[in-house]
């Protein structure tokens, strides 16, 4: 079973990103692409990181490791005034190679009106450098937030064709992370010299 991480960015409590992380989570689940066991939600709005630079890292350490453990990691961003919320672009702070250096991730954009775009641009530019972070071409556009993914069964011609789009998206994300898995075991990621990207 492939291990994967999903990464709930918004700073709020009981968050759209959540709602959404715990749905692509129980899709992974029910398309056996993963179990219970093996996946993870990282949420931003309930487990919060200290804005970095700190000298307590909070929760750090614990995310780190289930990072390290991921196949795969899921990134979902809440899209505030056409801009990555604070939350996540913190965590990306905090991330470095040793946690996601040459494993896929699928960006999800959150929108509670028609955007969310935006989001994929500005994670795309500036989120990969130091961690290494390998973005799927693929990505996932939540718009609507609220009318969608609240339940077992669609509630519209929308959330079906977005419930459709994500099954899609999920598999192609598995057949990445079946990839990548021995090319990280190629790389040498050990040279100080090359600790960050360029």
């Amino acid at each position: 079973m492939l291990n994967y991480a999903i990464v709930a960015g918004s700073s709020r409590t009981d968050s759209q990103s959540a709602k959404v992380a715990h749905f692509l989570q129980q899709r992974l689940i029910e398309l056996n692409l993963t179990s219970a066991a093996t996946s993870t939600v990282i949420d931003l709005g309930t487990g919060p990181l200290p804005l970095w630079p700190a000298t307590d890292t909070g929760p750090w350490a614990h995310y780190a490791e289930q990072l390290k453990a991921a196949d795969a990691v899921i990134v979902i961003v809440p899209e505030w005034n056409g801009m990555a919320c604070p939350a996540i672009k913190n965590f990306f702070i905090y991330t470095s190679k040793a946690e996601l250096a040459h494993k896929p991730g699928l960006l999800v954009g959150v929108s509670a009106a028609v955007g969310g775009p935006y989001v994929i641009s500005e994670m795309r530019a500036s989120s990969y450098k130091n961690c290494r972070v390998n973005y799927l071409p693929e990505h996932i556009l939540v718009r609507h937030c609220n009318g969608v993914l609240n339940g077992p069964q669609a509630a519209s011609e929308d959330d079906q064709r977005l419930r459709d789009r994500i099954d899609y998206t999920l598999d192609i994300l598995a057949k990445y992370a079946q990839a990548l898995k021995p090319v990280r075991e190629l790389i040498d990621m050990t040279n100080p010299g090359f600790a960050n990207g360029m």
